[in-house]
This record gives structure tokens, C-alpha cells and sequence, in this order.
């Protein structure tokens, strides 16, 4: 009964809404639960730490573990919708440029603990 007038002594009709919803730049929602690629450097993955990760309600303090690895998922209960969970996954991202000091140290490392994260792989 919201549309528009009917014709002759008919009685108004009924309004249709199409609703679309844009995706989120940064959260992804899967049932109740929100899905976030949280970008961290270089010195969090390795050393771990705290960091401010969005929430829907707002920023929270998330430890992030010694020695992370990209695509590492770690879980926030209760923080998706509904009481859903909000699953973090991080992503490990280099500083825009790579100094002389970093290069430096990168290359002994590299000398001294030789490590190959392709290792067992097949061929």
C-alpha cells in the first residue's frame, strides 16, 4: 500500500526496493563471521608484537606471534556479527624501499642460517 495510486477507485499499490550492497574495502563477511588481511612489517613478523587491527566495532590490540608468516590466520572471538569470530590473516609487507642496512644485514643472515622455505617441495 506505499506505491503509487490505482486507477479508477483502486487503492494504492505496493513500493519494491532493490537494495545492493557495495563489498568493504578492507572486511569480508562470510555467515557471521568477518574475514581481514591485516598488512604488517617485516620487523613485527619476525620479532612479533601488538598492533592496532580493525574491528567492525572499532580498533583492538592483537598480538601478533614471534616469527609470522603471510598468511598466518589468527581469531578474535566474538568479534564478528552476531557473535560470530573476526579471522585476521596477515600479510607480511616490505618497507617501500630497501636500505643499505637492511640489505646488509639480510645478506649475512642469509650466509650464516641458510634457510629455503621451498624445501620438499616438488619439483
Amino acid at each position: 500500500g506505499k506505491g503509487g495510486a490505482g486507477m479508477g477507485q483502486g487503492g494504492p499499490g505496493d513500493a519494491y526496493l532493490t537494495i545492493a550492497v557495495a563489498d568493504h574495502p578492507d572486511f569480508r563477511r562470510e555467515g557471521d563471521d568477518i574475514f581481514l588481511t591485516l598488512p604488517i612489517g617485516i620487523d613485527e613478523a619476525v620479532l612479533g608484537g601488538k598492533v592496532a587491527a580493525p574491528t567492525v566495532d572499532g580498533p583492538v590490540n592483537l598480538t601478533i606471534p614471534k616469527g609470522a608468516s603471510s598468511g598466518q590466520k589468527l581469531r578474535l572471538r566474538g568479534r564478528g556479527i552476531n557473535g560470530g569470530d573476526q579471522q585476521v590473516e596477515l600479510k607480511i609487507v616490505m618497507p617501500p624501499t630497501v636500505d643499505e642496512d637492511l640489505s646488509r644485514f639480510m645478506e649475512e643472515w642469509r650466509r650464516s642460517h641458510g634457510y629455503d622455505p621451498r624445501r620438499g617441495m616438488a619439483s
